[in-house]
């Protein structure tokens, strides 16, 4: 018989199965697959030749016979942040619950490679999908997945134009309460940091291209409007990933910008460490807020105080939904928001005089 390439060993058959459980190879078949008839004494035969030889079925034959692969694919942003890690243990947890496999792909925050990945995961058979869209404003790359039949939920942003389910946090909710808490304190020179990538300075009336930022900087700028800040539109500073945090926050802290909002836990720790290079104290000479209650907003000093994100929850629900699509849940399509948690450290104080 053939080799198994991995360990030199052969591969077992249904036709092995068959020959030591003394059935035809049509009944083993039938056993292995869960389908037809066979007596009871007929199936403990070939569940126990199955296990004796080791027989692993072919998942890629069961998906031909069946049409399902209990797979679901998961493509997220930046697998290096610790939301989508989150995200997608959420995903896990309640896919392996139910029987799914999950296979991960990373977009790196580009339409193309998302496009591609979706192709990548069509063509593994998965029975749905579940993305974090690498852009809210364009559905062309992920029109794909829905023109393919197989359920399609978003989650941690929408895309416009695309009737699919979504799971979401109330970002805009959340920015501004965060926000509102620096300037309880006496603070209007605040900043709003973010590495999504933008054309030029930002205007109120522009669409980001990432839905949650966008509702983070709505929330944000409301709130510096509300406490009499003039043109907060200023106030709100993007691309960091092009421009590197540590630029942004070295001419900031030039410009006499006497706090930060960081737009998730990874600008947070950047931003932290250049105003420890710079040795800028927190919270009394520049306070430091930012979304996402990451492991070492808790332990840094200050520790940090954040806008928590039910993250597990997000990647969860998607699943969940995604798997009821799958059963055939013909209901009208769900947009989930889920409420964030205020975190209170020690990272803001009034600015100094």
């Amino acid at each position: 018989m053939p080799a198994d390439h991995a360990n030199g060993r052969r591969e077992v058959t249904v036709s092995d199965v068959a020959a030591a459980a003394k059935v035809s190879k049509a009944t083993a078949a039938r056993v292995l697959g869960g389908y037809g008839a066979a007596s009871e004494a007929v199936r403990d035969r070939v569940q126990a030749a199955a296990e004796e030889l080791g027989y692993r079925p072919n998942a890629l034959a069961k998906t031909m016979n069946t049409g399902r692969s209990n797979s679901i694919g998961i493509i997220v942003g930046d697998i290096e942040n610790p939301f989508f890690a989150q995200a997608t243990r959420g995903a896990a947890d309640v896919a392996k619950a139910a029987g799914y496999d999950l296979i991960l792909l990373n977009s790196d925050e580009d339409a193309d490679a998302e496009e591609n990945a979706v192709s990548v995961l069509l063509a593994k058979r998965v029975d749905g999908i579940l993305v974090a869209p690498a852009s809210s404003r364009d559905a062309a790359g992920l029109r794909t997945a829905v023109d393919s039949g197989r359920p399609l939920v978003l989650f941690d942003r929408v895309v416009d134009g695309l009737d699919v389910d979504t799971v979401v946090a109330d970002n805009l909710a959340g920015a501004r309460r965060l926000s509102e808490l620096v300037l309880a304190t006496g603070h209007r020179r605040v900043a709003f940091i973010s590495t999504i990538a933008h054309d030029g300075e930002y205007r109120r009336a522009e669409r980001l291209g990432s839905s949650s930022v966008d509702d983070r900087v709505a929330g944000f700028v409301a709130a510096l409007a509300a406490h009499g800040v003039a043109d907060p539109e200023r106030f709100v500073h993007l691309n960091a990933r092009r421009d590197g945090v540590d630029v942004i926050v070295r001419r900031l802290v030039g410009d006499g910008v006497t706090a930060i909002v960081a737009s998730d836990s990874l600008i947070a720790q950047a931003a932290l460490r250049t105003l420890r290079e710079l040795r800028i104290d927190i919270p009394s000479q520049v306070s430091l807020v930012a979304f996402d209650d990451a492991d070492w907003t808790s332990l840094s000093a200050p520790t940090i105080t954040v806008m928590a994100q039910p993250i597990h929850e997000i990647g969860a629900e998607a699943a969940r939904l995604l798997i009821r699509r799958i059963a055939g849940d013909g209901a009208p399509r769900e947009h989930v928001v889920l409420p964030q948690t205020l975190i209170e450290r020690e990272s803001i104080a009034p600015p100094a005089p």
